[in-house]
């Protein structure tokens, strides 16, 4: 008795996706496009809340400091000067010193987690660290004003004394309460988690190969990572840095709690005036009339859209750095 051979049914090729793969592309292909939705639909309800005081002040509006409205006994507008410079160089100030004092803080860090501590302290010091990550801003804030305030002004002190020659930290009038530097520490401390958990995830992903080839051609630990991991991860620590950036410019309650609000410009890192957009949106928002919470919509679209400029330049950043180690 002979055995048939049983020859199975040639399997058709398809390039066809299966409805599964449909599915999970469309779900995908939607939550991108909501996200981008809803950036368009706020930008959109800013600009048309704010096109009339925009509209009146024009230019000034980003040139000019002055902040004040006049309204009579029936609430209607007599005379306005809305004028934003003061608190764009507050922001850009206060965001400029977080970023230089996180920075470096944030990168030794996530080095330090990936290449130097033991398994068991880089677990504990990992939760820690995302867990900072998601502490209300609020905390910070009152921290800041309650506990670190009195020895930052200390160290703003110091600063003037040795490094008063120079405009940036000239104190005149003598004055350090509640400066910008200040407001740059507390908003340092609030970014560090954000920046280090970034670029430990960066610098996890160098090559193993080419760490392992460091380490046979007689390299030290250090040294290896100034020729393969840092080269390797320096778009992504600029990324990083980018993104700390965005959260110290929208930062709105930590600012608000240790920074005095003052509307006039000030380059002056240590003196205790300055402001930036967000702090000023919540100082006036409750007792602001119609016209001038039109003005303070204006305030935020210019906000918004600074950010977005902030997050272009660092996307161009990212892929001009982009480079592998040696």
């Amino acid at each position: 008795m002979s055995n048939a051979t049983l020859v199975p049914e040639a399997r058709k090729i398809s390039t066809e996706p299966r409805r599964s793969d449909k599915v999970f592309r469309g779900i995908v292909t939607t939550g991108g496009l909501s996200s981008l939705v809803i950036l368009g639909l706020i930008a959109l309800f800013l600009a048309y809340r704010g096109y009339e005081v925009l509209q009146q002040e024009g230019l000034g509006f980003i040139t000019k400091a002055e902040w004040a409205i006049t309204t009579d006994d029936a609430g209607n507008v007599l005379e306005s000067h809305f004028g934003l410079s003061a608190m764009l160089v507050g922001t850009i100030l206060c965001s400029l010193v977080a970023v230089v004092i996180a920075l470096p803080i944030s990168v030794f860090s996530a080095l330090f987690l990936n290449f130097y501590a033991p398994n068991w302290m880089k677990k504990i010091l990992i939760a820690i660290v995302d867990m900072m990550a998601a502490f209300p801003s609020i905390l910070f804030g009152i921290w800041g004003f309650l506990v670190l305030m009195p020895s930052v002004e200390y160290w703003g002190k110091l600063i003037n004394k040795y490094l008063g020659w120079i405009p940036l930290f000239e104190v005149k009038p003598y004055f350090f309460t509640r400066s910008p530097f200040v407001a740059g520490v507390v908003l340092a401390i609030m970014i560090i988690p954000i920046i280090t958990s970034v670029s430990r995830e960066i610098f996890a992903q160098a090559p193993l190969d080419r760490i392992q080839a460091a380490f046979a051609l007689g390299a030290t630990r250090w040294a290896m990572i100034k020729a393969v991991v840092i080269p390797h991860g320096r778009s992504g620590v600029i990324g990083g840095a980018m993104l700390g950036l965005g959260r110290a410019m929208g930062e709105t309650v930590a600012v608000y709690t240790v920074l005095n609000i003052v509307f006039q410009i000030n380059w002056h890192v240590l003196l205790g005036a300055g402001g930036n957009v967000a702090s000023l949106i919540i100082l006036k928002f409750g007792e602001a009339s119609p016209y001038e919470i039109k003005a303070l919509m204006a305030a935020g679209l210019i906000l918004f859209l600074l950010t977005l400029v902030v997050n272009a330049l660092a996307n161009v950043i990212v892929k001009s750095t982009g480079k592998s180690g040696r």
